[in-house]
């Protein structure tokens, strides 16, 4: 089998953004692949492109594709036997996501799954005619993706992230968890989690309840989110750090910084809290590049992605740093606790 040369700017940005599992086809699978209705060759095996935001060495993007490979497995398509998948790390960078997105377009495969708004974005951009599964992509009807969850036309289909009342649930414990805060400041990139203000309406709202004064914080670069993070500090105040890959991708700085501000924060991603933030509240997103498997089956054996309606999660996790609430005087109230998936002590 011949593989895709690597392109110069792919040579030029990583050594380590290309890996590949080359996939011998089973002799039965092979006679009944539909892709010759479209002149492959019979023996061609099945391909898949995965565009991931995250960069390579990142750990929860690579439990991430742990996921999703013994999802593959438990489905049948084997790593090693019966499938070729092809990786790119675009690291939350926008340009490269571009880049990516023509080159897994040029490794022709099957079937597109995509990690995150900036990667679908390019992906969108891309190809309108390779199937293409999102996997924690937040109001894809809002961001114009697909035009409806239950019928989303096209070429995309896939799962969702946090719905709008998310936002409520984030001032609620950062109450509960940090009653004397008066202030906070949520923080978000527009470029990289444009969805991200469709949280606001339920965030005034519990706000208001909680007597809770709320600032928004965009940024767009590291600099201005250590700015935000410092005057929340200077304030005396909470931080709510929204689902933003962005974010997500500086979330040790952001931690650290918060615990010189001595300031309690509220995470979308559990990952903060295993690197020593407060407290999260959000997706199980290596659920859903399990479940995701599930559609990518459906489409190598033949279903199209326009008949397959966008999922929403159904599955959250809490996770509380008692470490962390301890260096910050506050003290977790039991309620809160018997309600954690996971209490790092």
């Amino acid at each position: 089998m011949t593989t895709q040369p690597l392109s110069p700017l792919t040579m030029l940005l990583s050594r380590h953004t290309r890996r590949r599992e080359f996939i011998t086809l089973l002799g039965s699978a092979a006679a009944a692949w539909p892709l010759a209705a479209r002149g492959q060759q019979s023996d061609r095996v099945p391909r898949i492109g995965v565009l991931m935001v995250r960069a390579e060495d990142d750990r929860e993007g690579q439990s991430y594709v742990a996921a999703f490979r013994r999802g593959l497995t438990a489905l049948g398509w084997v790593p090693g036997e019966n499938v070729e998948v092809e990786y790119r790390w675009q690291a939350n960078n926008t340009t490269m996501a571009q880049a990516f997105a023509k080159e897994l377009v040029e490794f022709r495969p099957d079937i597109i799954v995509v990690n995150a708004t900036p990667s679908l974005a390019a992906m969108r951009q891309a190809t309108r005619t390779i199937p293409i599964v999102f996997v924690g992509v937040a109001d894809p009807v809002g961001q114009g993706f697909v035009p409806s969850l239950a019928r989303p036309g096209g070429n995309i289909t896939g799962f969702g992230l946090e719905e709008p009342s998310m936002g409520a649930k984030w001032v609620e414990l950062l109450k509960e968890i940090a009653p004397r805060v008066a202030r906070a400041a949520i923080l978000f990139n527009p470029e990289t989690a444009p969805f991200a203000r469709m949280f606001l309406p339920s965030m005034e709202a519990a706000a208001r309840s909680a007597a809770l004064t709320l600032t928004v914080a965009p940024v767009s670069d590291g600099a201005e989110a250590e700015q935000a993070i410092m005057a929340a500090g200077r304030e005396e105040g909470g931080l709510i750090a929204l689902p933003d890959s962005f974010l997500f991708g500086r979330r040790e700085m952001i931690v650290a910084l918060t615990a010189s501000q001595h300031t309690p924060a509220v995470y979308a991603y559990r990952a903060f809290v295993t690197d020593g933030g407060l407290i999260a509240y959000g997706i199980d997103r290596i659920e859903l590049f399990r479940l995701a498997t599930f559609y990518v089956d459906r489409i190598l054996k033949g279903a199209k992605p326009a008949d397959l309606p966008v999922q929403l999660p159904t599955k959250f996790e809490l996770a509380v740093n008692l470490k962390t609430a301890k260096s910050l005087g506050l003290d977790i109230p039991p309620s809160l606790l018997a309600r954690a998936d996971e209490v790092i002590e």
